[in-house]
């Protein structure tokens, strides 16, 4: 949940992972593989990339509502 949270703020930005990593203060590469869920992030990290997006760290962490719309009747 969070690689993707990560990645979804990050595009709502329209950043680059250039662009995030520069703000997080790490590295592209590193960012890559956290977008990939290929790295165990420490706090710290965890903080930075919060600051960064400027969302609470509980916003990473938080599951997407993927309810889908309703449906409505067609109109005669």
């Amino acid at each position: 949940m969070l690689a993707l949270n990560i990645r979804r703020l990050r595009a709502a930005y329209a950043w680059t992972q250039e662009d995030l990593a520069w703000q997080a203060d790490m590295d592209r590469s590193f960012l890559a593989h956290v977008e990939r869920a290929a790295r165990n992030l420490s706090i710290d990290v965890i903080e930075r990339l919060a600051l960064a997006l400027e969302v609470p760290v509980a916003e990473l962490f938080r599951v997407p509502d993927v309810t889908p719309p309703r449906k409505r009747a067609p109109r005669h």
